[in-house]
């Protein structure tokens, strides 16, 4: 529970459940009885923090072993972090209410660049040195995982260790590691040297990075035995992996108040420009068995009313419709409802329509992400207008009438009349309602069309390519408001702003922990947030550190060089990548994991779907 002090600060401030713990089936141990303390520190609210899937599996993978304990952290918002900096009062972990400072690990999960104030952020209200090189003691070890820890470079100077992968064993493997070397009196030094062996760890301390003289990077030496190439860990078997059957359950309203169940892991599609559809092959699914038995056992002991089948893409579970039956077995009895947030346009049939239609219809959500067929074609979407409008047919048949359709602006080869054919197809949409004779009487359609800027990320075909200037991307969103051709289409883009710095973190190298420094010193925080967010002093700090920033987001490179990121191996191989780069170009489709194998290089770990290619592509 929180520390006395901050219960005089809680009417203070906005929603002060944010900041007291004690939920249902968080976890208190006795401190005397624990040998290891883990922080496990998500970088913003709880509300969003209280919804990530990663935390709730980590939180209870740790809390398993009973002489491990793993509390939460969450960011303060602005308010309460001015109060508990007038008060004195350090940042506290929700269980103990002990101050984060006295944590044997403090664990961040890196899911999104405009965190990392944050990261920086909650280690100076915790009171701990942000430099690795400036805490000296086997203890307060800052360590990170999650999707950015795939370019952990900006970073590389505050962190002791990064987690590559899958999380569920290997974090365990170190902390098994750091209680013998507590026993063992061994120092900070010799503890990194032996994680660094663990498949999965890497110890930036421990390689040293040489530049050019135009700034790119010469290359990486390893130091004291680390591995040239640090390769991520796989969990093969979802069956037998670790999940939780309880999670603390917030007594606040969060982003998603629901049960999440991982129906599979990984993606078939190979979308060019989608991070995550690379990171976390190969694609591995759970049985139909251990989600029906997770899914009971989560509504029993949270009490939950409504379940989420979350994944990259939840249409491609082989066996959907049958899921659905078996859950269906159940949860209509105790009136559960199911929810699948992550469904592409080819995925929406009938069938499926008459298995979730329990589902509120508030509005359903797709991704074309493109307006023309080319420029779907280059990023390798393999979804046709043709399926669009059958899909939201489909819907409005079955009786919904608001489509929210997400977009990119900014990608490779675009041109202004791509742009426009986001609205094109928009109003396709909305035509396609009224030419309907099923639709929803009485009602009028909405549709939504949201365009994110493009951000060019590692370890994807698109790596290589030079993020379009602030000046184009705002020209590309002009153009979209100000061509609208019905009253019935909404237009929303995110700031290209933040979409540069976004780049700028996404592609960089180890110069950028400089500006990270400064931007604490600042005083930098929620730069995800536009309450927050300010570009003029970001671009101060750049300056102040004699860099520019351009140089990391506006660059298009070259294909022979080096990157930050090229000594951590994710499986995917780096001729894999440049050949789809070539492919997007030409505007050339590549097939999805189950109808051709296309050696990316993830059949290396002998699991999931690749298990089942010919050993010649190993």
């Amino acid at each position: 529970m929180y520390p006395k002090e901050v219960e005089k600060l809680l009417l203070k401030v906005q929603k002060p459940g944010r900041y007291v713990g004690g939920e249902i089936n968080s976890v208190v141990k006795k401190k005397d009885e624990v040998e290891v303390r883990f922080a496990f520190c998500f970088p913003d609210t709880y509300e969003i923090g209280m919804s990530h899937l990663g935390i709730k599996i980590l939180y209870g993978a740790m809390n398993q072993v009973p002489y491990f304990w793993c509390e939460r952290v969450f960011a303060p918002w602005v308010d309460m972090e001015q109060k508990m900096v007038e008060e004195g009062i350090p940042l506290y972990a929700l269980e103990s209410g002990d101050p984060v400072k006295d944590f044997d690990f403090i664990g961040f999960t890196l899911q999104y660049e405009l965190s990392y104030t944050n990261v920086l952020n909650m280690l100076k209200l915790s009171g701990i040195p942000l430099r690795s090189a400036d805490r000296h003691d086997l203890f307060q070890l800052v360590v990170g995982g999650g999707p950015c820890a795939c370019n952990p470079e900006p970073l590389a100077e505050f962190f002791d260790l990064f987690f590559l992968g899958d999380g569920e064993e290997v974090d365990l493997e170190v902390m098994e590691l750091y209680r013998r070397c507590k026993k063992e009196k061994k120092s900070k030094a010799e503890f990194l040297e032996l994680a660094a062996q663990i498949e999965g760890v890497y110890v930036p301390s421990l390689y040293e990075v040489s530049y050019h003289e135009d700034g790119t990077v010469r290359g990486y030496t390893p130091k004291k035995g680390a591995p040239a190439v640090v390769k991520k860990r796989v969990i093969n078997d979802m069956d037998t992996a670790y999940y939780p059957d309880s999670f603390p359950v917030p007594m606040i309203d969060v982003v998603f108040n629901r049960v999440s169940e991982e129906v599979l892991r990984g993606c078939i599609r190979g979308c060019r420009f989608c991070q995550a559809g690379f990171l976390y092959r190969p694609f591995r699914e759970k049985s139909i068995d251990t989600i029906d038995a997770q899914c009971r056992a989560l509504c029993g002991s949270t009490g939950y009313n409504e379940i989420s089948l979350a994944s990259l893409s939840t249409s491609d579970y082989s066996k959907l419709n049958e899921l659905l039956d078996r859950l269906h077995l159940w949860t209509e009895d105790e009136k559960v409802s199911i929810s699948l947030p992550s469904l592409r346009v080819d995925g929406f049939s009938p069938q499926l329509m008459e298995r979730i239609n329990s589902v509120r219809k508030s509005g359903l959500t797709f991704a074309p992400e493109a307006g023309s067929q080319r420029m779907r074609d280059v990023i390798n979407k393999n979804v046709t207008e043709e399926e669009l409008l059958h899909t939201v047919n489909v819907a409005f048949t079955e009786g919904w009438n608001r489509i929210k359709l997400y977009f990119m602006i900014g990608l490779p080869t675009e041109t202004m009349e791509d742009v426009l054919a986001i609205l094109r197809l928009g109003q396709k949409v909305v035509d396609a309602f009224y030419e309907n004779r099923e639709k929803p009487r009485g009602k009028a359609v909405e549709v939504s069309l949201s365009a994110a800027a493009f951000v060019p990320k590692p370890f994807t075909p698109f790596q290589w390519f030079g993020q379009d200037t602030m000046e184009t991307l705002h020209e590309k969103q002009k153009a979209l408001k100000g061509n609208i051709p019905s009253r019935r289409l909404s237009v929303s883009y995110h700031g290209a702003q933040t979409s540069f710095l976004e780049a700028v973190f996404a592609r960089g190298d180890r110069k950028l922990c400089a500006v990270l420094e400064k931007a604490a010193e600042w005083g930098f925080h929620f730069d995800g947030w536009d309450d927050c967010f300010d570009f003029d002093q970001w671009m101060e700090a750049f300056a102040a550190c004699g860099i520019d920033p351009a140089f990391y987001a506006n660059r298009q490179r070259s294909f022979d060089e080096v990157f930050p990121w090229d000594h951590l191996d994710y499986g995917i191989r780096k001729d894999f990548l440049i050949r789809e780069c070539e492919k997007a170009y030409r505007a050339e489709t590549t097939p999805n994991c189950r109808e051709k194998c296309s050696n990316c290089g993830a059949a290396c770990y002998k699991g999931g779907l690749c298990i089942e290619k010919r050993e010649d592509l190993v």
